[in-house]
């Protein structure tokens, strides 16, 4: 058995869930956090990201330039959702697939990320069911 974290983009939230249900996944846990990520230290990429970014800001926020910043530099914490998944170890390739292929965008940066632990038990509260018949 393993856990499966993921943590990805708020916008992403509805298409993991989507992603998950069709890979099969018979339930998961879905937390609201806030974090950020490794900094990006190439110019060109924060560069790019940063306009992407101020683009689809109102002009008139005279905040929206310092927000882009932090989040690009490694000042800020941002929003993001926590997705706890319990999976049998031949469903950790499919699911992990699943999470990526929603959540992989173009900008380099910010993606999110997933951890693959061992889980040692579960057990069902209903029944007492312990380990995979648990999940």
């Amino acid at each position: 058995m393993k856990e499966i974290i993921a943590v990805i983009r708020m916008n992403k939230v509805g298409p993991t869930k989507k992603a998950l249900v069709e890979a099969g996944v018979a339930g998961f846990t879905a937390l609201k956090a806030i974090g950020r990520g490794k900094v990006v230290e190439n110019i060109e990429i924060i560069a790019d990201r940063k306009k992407q970014l101020l683009a689809k800001t109102n002009p008139e926020d005279p905040k929206a330039e310092q927000v882009a910043t932090e989040f690009l530099d490694g000042r800020g914490l941002f929003p993001c959702r926590m997705f706890t998944i319990l999976a049998h170890d031949e469903q950790v390739q499919t699911i992990v697939q699943a999470i990526i292929k929603v959540n992989k965008t173009q900008h380099n940066v910010g993606d999110g990320k997933i951890f693959i632990l061992p889980l040692l038990d579960a057990v069902r509260v209903r029944t007492n069911e312990h380990g995979d018949a648990a999940i």
